[in-house]
């Protein structure tokens, strides 16, 4: 059961207020449809047959920074300045993103934005499934593109490297909260991304992401958050240093914490790829 969302445009909006603010001139709507590699699906297709009307396509792989060999880390503020001009949205626009999955990769590009110093953007919750549940407008036209000067400033303080986590992990300094499901954090089956190693970076937290939505893809209330993370060991009094398997659902605790009003908090961009691929890291299991 869902309760009733209150609506903050610079985390989470509902379907309804999305709905009731559908053609207000300064709203900007991403598409932000991701899907894990080997499901079989293609996100920008799916948004070509049918999208919420005015939706851009974000492409999280494409506006990442390719110089990587780590997937869709965030990209360059230069490409990100870049990209969002030709897509219209820029100073002054109310940004909701969504995702097709209910609330998966959405949260990713919330981060994106936040991490570029742009605060008026919202997921919307339950995404795509959830509008298209409730018999909402779908259109499958591209929009009208208009070029948008775009001003970014750059939040260092919401990214963390894998050299700031593994000092955080070895002296206790934050709380490392894990997004994965319970058998990757413990280390009792294989990682999806092959040439990994199994298990958690030491002293972390798991939250699956599971556990802070509903089961329609909602996001659950502030209080039922609070309780998750205090259930899982996470001092809430301590930074927190959100991490998954590759940098996209952690932005989902992320999101839970700002919405709780947890402010000091990070995300490891490289998360489990990255450490996981290191041999000189330790590992934790159980």
């Amino acid at each position: 059961m869902t309760s009733a969302l209150k609506d903050d445009p610079k985390t989470l909006v509902s379907t309804d207020w999305l709905a009731a603010h559908l053609r207000d001139p300064d709203l900007r709507i991403l598409d932000a449809s991701w899907f894990l590699p080997g499901s079989g699906r293609d996100a920008k297709a799916e948004y070509q047959a049918g999208h919420i009307p005015g939706a851009r396509f974000f492409d999280i792989d494409d506006i990442s920074d390719q110089r990587s060999e780590l997937p869709h880390m965030a990209p360059p503020v230069e490409k990100f300045i870049s990209r969002m001009r030709a897509m219209g949205v820029g100073d002054g626009h109310q940004v909701v993103v969504y995702d097709a999955s209910g609330l998966f990769s959405a949260a990713r590009v919330w981060w994106t934005f936040r991490l570029m110093g742009k605060t008026d953007i919202a997921v919307l919750d339950g995404g795509l499934p959830k509008w298209r549940a409730e018999g909402r407008e779908i259109e499958d036209m591209a929009p009208t593109l208009r070029d948008r000067h775009i001003t970014v400033s750059r939040q260092a303080g919401l990214v963390k490297d894998v050299t700031q986590v593994a000092h955080a992990s070895k002296l206790g300094l934050a709380e490392i909260i894990d997004a994965r499901p319970g058998p990757r954090f413990r280390g009792e089956v294989a990682e999806p991304r092959p040439g990994l190693r199994s298990g958690h970076i030491p002293g972390a937290k798991n939250v699956p992401i599971a556990d802070v939505l509903h089961s329609d893809g909602t996001m659950k209330d502030p209080a039922a958050l609070r309780a998750v993370f205090e259930a899982a060991g996470v001092d809430l009094g301590k930074p927190a240093i959100t991490s998954c398997g590759s940098g996209v659902t952690a932005a989902i605790l992320s999101l839970a914490l700002e919405r709780i009003g947890h402010r000091n908090w990070a995300l490891y961009d490289g998360s489990w790829a990255e450490w996981g691929m290191y041999e000189d890291l330790k590992v934790a299991k159980g």
